[in-house]
């Protein structure tokens, strides 16, 4: 038996554990970094405006850059697009830490110089959260994600405090060569792994169009499509709360930076709390029970936050607060993982994080001005309440079961043999499939065609039509286009073992045991051509295929 099935934790897997360590020394390093920028800037400039931006240049880049970067992570080793970010990361963090001791930043360099480690970060992450599944087996995946969350919880946790005590020991530019040799472990362990991947089949997708597959896929995915909106909901209510932490510490809880660390302390550990509980949960409650759980934990802490003015009290609060917010967000994002085949998985990841990340911008923004118009109290009231709707609207977008999907490819589709000769630029590549259908079963196969309509766009077919022989009754013929003929073998390399049931129910309606005739046809335009050229082979005709291959 595989030794990795015998496991029952991820960190049973000394790959696991090891980038499990390298990646939290990371997370504290990138933290104890943005703690020394935020300070530097205070003596660099003392518009609140540009010390506002220190955060949002970090961020920035996560909201422009992930589905780029899951498309990159789809289509090259992941393991290869990890070592260049960091490794990317560590040389920006170097010059910056050297730049520090030099007295050479201006604001706007500093700006520029997190902008850039923003960028390194968002070009990991989704590389990153993909690859756990090439690290662990499926069945352990939400136990290493919730791991993954609880270490960087963890790291969000002690990473501030570490990063004020070194500032105010050896300045912000100490803060920044942490930072950058933070960054080194990650790379040591990431260079030693040697990951047993299947070899690639087909040719690297364009990254332009890779992403605009990776967006087709979700929005024909109804399980993806639906965790993305659930996200951007959980999202937008559960950012008031580290949004308005540092005024709950000033205004409702009346202290200061100390305070300040403590709930931010408080908010860690119970993630840190979440992540370790979300294994039992998950063997008791389903995907749907987690979040109408942790959703409701969540609008508690907060609620409980904005009416408490005893520290003790609201410390409990927020580590409800962080218990919950892990637990969702982990939630979420095992979805996708589960919901996604691996030729897309970074992808799809790129999106769940950009609909988490703009539903907390959003929030954030809105219970700001709450705050600002009326109290940081009504703003954690509202977000509270807000929270409670977001899990009514799992009533409406119910979050699927997804573990048992079988996404694994069924590689049973050969490339046909064709009697004019393509080459994989050839195109546009037009299929049509003959179906022959009893009149009794009609209905039923309008039902099994709509879910195939979905299945074909949704990898990569274009202008999909059922149509129906007006001199056979029993005739119907399912056609479509693709763009080339390597378009054509990639519309069926992406075919997956869940798929199985359509075309089964599809075969057991069709009249006789014969598979369906397949026509593959090249569309071209007509012209003359002169008397002395001949017509180009490619430019004519077709293959007939009666085996049922499409």
């Amino acid at each position: 038996m595989d030794a990795r099935r015998e496991t029952r934790s991820p960190f049973d897997l000394p790959l696991f554990r090891a980038i499990w360590v390298a990646s939290l020394f990371s997370n504290f390093g990138g933290l104890i970094q943005s703690v020394g920028a935020s300070w530097m800037m205070t003596s660099l400039s003392g518009s609140p405006q540009m010390i506002a931006l220190v955060q949002a240049s970090i961020s920035l880049p996560i909201m422009l850059l992930s589905l780029w970067a899951g498309a990159v992570a789809d289509n090259l080793d992941r393991r290869k697009v990890m070592l260049a970010a960091q490794f990317f990361m560590l040389i920006v963090s170097a010059l910056l830490a050297l730049g520090g001791w030099a007295g050479v930043l201006t604001p706007w360099l500093l700006l520029g110089f997190t902008f850039l480690i923003g960028c390194g970060t968002a070009i990991n992450g989704p590389a990153w959260q993909a690859s756990v599944g090439d690290m662990v087996p499926r069945a352990m995946l939400p136990g290493a994600v919730a791991f993954n969350s609880m270490g960087f919880n963890l790291a969000r946790s002690l990473g501030p405090a570490i990063g004020g005590a070194i500032v105010a020991a050896a300045g912000a530019a100490a803060a920044f060569l942490v930072n950058a040799v933070s960054y080194v472990g990650l790379i040591v362990v990431l260079a030693r792994w040697k990951p047993d991947l299947p070899p690639a089949r087909l040719p690297r997708e364009r990254i332009g169009l890779a992403m605009i597959a990776g967006i087709r896929y979700a929005r024909l995915s109804p399980p993806i499509r639906t965790v993305l909106v659930r996200a951007a909901l959980f999202g937008f209510a559960a950012s008031a709360v580290p949004a308005l932490m540092p005024l709950v510490a000033r205004d409702i809880v009346g202290g200061g930076p100390l305070t300040y660390g403590l709930l931010l302390g408080s908010f860690g550990l119970g993630a840190v709390a979440g992540a370790l509980g979300s294994q039992r949960l998950r063997r008791r409650l389903s995907t749907e029970g987690l979040v109408r759980l942790a959703a409701p934990v969540l609008a508690l802490g907060a609620a409980t936050t904005a009416v408490s003015g005893w520290l003790a009290l609201t410390l409990l609060a927020l580590a409800l607060c962080g218990a919950g917010w892990v637990v969702a967000l982990s939630t979420f994002n095992v979805s996708v993982q589960m919901a996604s085949p691996r030729w897309v998985v970074a992808r799809a990841l790129a999106l769940y994080q950009m609909a988490a990340f703009g539903g907390m911008a959003g929030g954030s923004w809105v219970f700001g001005m709450i705050a600002s118009a009326r109290s940081v109290e009504a703003a954690l009231l509202a977000a509270a309440a807000f929270q409670i709707l977001s899990v009514a609207a799992g009533f409406v977008w119910r979050l699927p079961a997804i573990s048992q999907l079988n996404l694994d490819p069924r590689d049973s589709w050969r490339e046909p043999q064709t009697a004019v000769p393509v080459e994989p630029r050839s195109g546009p590549i037009v299929i049509t499939i003959e179906h022959r259908i009893a009149e009794a079963n009609i209905s039923a196969f309008l039902a099994v065609m709509s879910e195939r309509r979905r299945i074909r766009r949704r990898d990569g077919a274009q202008h999909w039509a059922l149509l129906r022989d007006l001199g056979d009754t029993e005739l119907w013929i399912e056609r479509y286009h693709v763009a080339t003929w390597l378009d054509y073998v990639r519309h069926n390399h992406r075919r997956t073992h869940a798929d199985d049931a359509n075309s089964e129910a599809l075969r057991r309606l069709r009249i006789g045991d014969g598979e369906p005739v397949v026509h593959r046809r090249i569309e071209r335009q007509t012209g003359s051509l002169p008397a002395s050229r001949a017509p180009d082979p490619r430019e004519l005709g077709g293959v007939t295929d009666p085996s049922g291959s499409s």
